[in-house]
Parts: structure tokens; C-alpha cells; sequence
């Protein structure tokens, strides 16, 4: 597995300082999100030059861009904001490969309308799956387009709250370009250490076929999110079921602030060697 970190954790608009810093950090694979280069996370436009920059800062760094965040509310009840979600993901897609990267994450969405990482009850309707499938559908062919993949995030909030829903939207919509992004401090909100080690265990064997990227952040003992080794997440299991699952794709963290990045690094980056013989 390789160490990295959201791109977005570092202050700056412009990607080499960006990426130098993630460097100096201790990182080697980044998150890109294009506010990273001074734009909307989901710009209406990207300059060629913008796109082109972002791939020679992360060869004079020595960085990897594993993926570009391209998060809207796929299911919004708003019809028109899903639209605009789409337009800039194929903005995105469009500047992946010339960025670096094929692969875009997404957000699969709330019915809440001004928060897209907020619960909402009707997340669990029919309606709301049916309003995801075509989202769906339509970023699909968007990736086809592109040639780039769409990793998808179980998350507590979000219509996809569980690794069994996440399987079974990717057996619905049966397409090689959709991901999983898998994060073990999504997967519960509060949990002893043995029902966590059975829910992370359990997800990462339901999905490990597809997933392309595994995320590394905390839950405190209250249920809130914490900064990586900070909290309750037993990461010595969770990484010892990526590895037996044959997962050997980047390790991103986030949910931390600059300053406690270096130290995230040297706690992943040991965690990561007692996983090797």
C-alpha cells in the first residue's frame, strides 16, 4: 500500500506548494481536490494549463495523484443541482488523465438540500435509490467517455450507509468503471472493539473485488470522527484485512489538520511495515 493524504489538508492554491508540502509531510500519493489549484472543487471550467501544472508539480515532487475529489449530492432534491453536479464532473473527467490520475471519487448523496455529508430520513426511500441509480447511470457513461473510474464511499449519511448497500448498487448498476472507496470510521458510529473488527472484517470482504482505495481517518469514543491513531479504529486490523484481501492500492488519509500530518504519516507509514514479512 502506498501512503497518502487529501491534497486539500495543506493550505494554498497553487499545486506545487501543495504538493511540496505533502511531501515534506512524508506522503508519496495525494487526493487531488481542484481547490488545490484555486478553483471550485467542482468548477464549471479547467484550463488546459491548470490540468498540466497539477501533472508536472507531482513529477517534480515525486508524488503520485491517486484520484481527484469530484464529491456532488447525487441525490439532491433538487433536480438542477444534481445537473450541475454532473456538468462539473465531466469537467473533471475531462482533466484527469492530463492531470495524472483515472480515478474520480464521488459522494452518493442526502436528501438533506445544503449538506451533502448531513443524514436525511428519505435517504432510505425507493425514491432516493432511484434518483442515485441514474445519477449513476450518467456519471457512468461520463466515465466511458473519459476512460476514468468512479470510486463510491460507503458513508453513515449518505444513501450508501453500508458496505451490504454498496454492493448491491455496484450488482445493480454491473459496470467495471464504478470503485469502492473504503474508510473503516464510516462503517460504524460507535462499536466495541469486537463488533468494529466484525463490521470492518465483514466489509472488506463483501467489497473487496472492487475496491481501489482505502481512506484512514478515526472515530473518537463518542462517535465523532478523530484524527488517524487519535481514536478507536483498530488499525492494525483494519490493514491486516486490506492486505488479506489483496488490497495494495493507496492509503489516504484525511479529517486532519497540516500541522498533525507528519505525525499521521510516521504512525500510518509503521503500521504499514509490521504488515510486511
Amino acid at each position: 500500500m502506498e501512503l497518502g493524504i487529501f491534497a486539500k489538508t495543506f493550505p494554498g492554491s497553487e499545486p506545487g506548494l501543495v504538493l511540496a508540502a505533502a511531501r515534506a509531510a512524508g506522503y508519496r500519493t495525494v487526493q487531488y481536490n481542484m481547490a488545490c489549484s484555486g478553483l471550485d472543487s467542482m468548477p464549471a471550467a479547467i484550463p488546459d494549463a491548470m490540468a498540466d501544472a497539477v501533472r508536472a508539480a507531482a513529477t517534480e515532487q515525486g508524488i503520485d495523484i491517486a484520484a481527484v475529489s469530484a464529491t456532488y449530492n447525487m441525490i439532491h432534491p433538487d433536480p438542477a443541482v444534481r445537473q450541475r453536479g454532473r456538468d462539473s464532473l465531466a469537467v473533471i473527467a475531462a482533466a484527469a488523465d492530463p492531470m495524472g490520475t483515472r480515478l474520480l471519487t464521488l459522494c452518493t448523496g442526502t436528501r438533506d438540500p445544503e449538506d451533502q455529508w448531513r443524514a436525511h430520513p428519505a435517504n432510505h426511500t425507493p425514491e432516493a435509490w432511484r434518483d442515485l441509480t441514474a445519477s449513476l447511470e450518467a456519471a457512468i457513461a461520463i466515465a466511458e467517455t473519459y476512460d476514468v473510474y468512479l470510486g463510491i464511499e460507503p458513508e453513515l449519511a449518505n444513501v450508501i450507509d453500508s458496505a451490504i448497500k454498496a454492493r448491491m448498487i455496484l450488482d445493480e448498476m454491473a459496470s467495471s468503471r464504478l470503485k469502492i472507496v473504503l474508510d473503516p470510521a464510516n462503517l460504524f458510529e460507535m462499536a466495541n472493539l469486537p463488533e468494529q473488527r466484525r463490521i470492518v472484517a465483514e466489509g472488506i470482504d463483501l467489497l473487496a473485488d472492487r475496491i481501489i482505495m482505502a481512506h484512514a481517518k478515526d472515530r473518537d469514543p463518542k462517535g465523532g470522527f478523530a484524527t488517524a491513531g487519535k481514536g478507536v479504529i483498530d488499525f492494525d486490523h483494519y490493514l491486516a484485512c486490506l492486505a488479506r484481501a489483496g488490497f495494495d492500492g493507496p492509503l489516504v488519509t484525511h479529517g486532519l489538520s497540516a500541522s498533525e500530518a507528519a505525525g499521521v504519516a510516521v504512525f500510518l507509514g509503521r503500521k504499514l511495515a509490521e504488515l510486511r514479512p
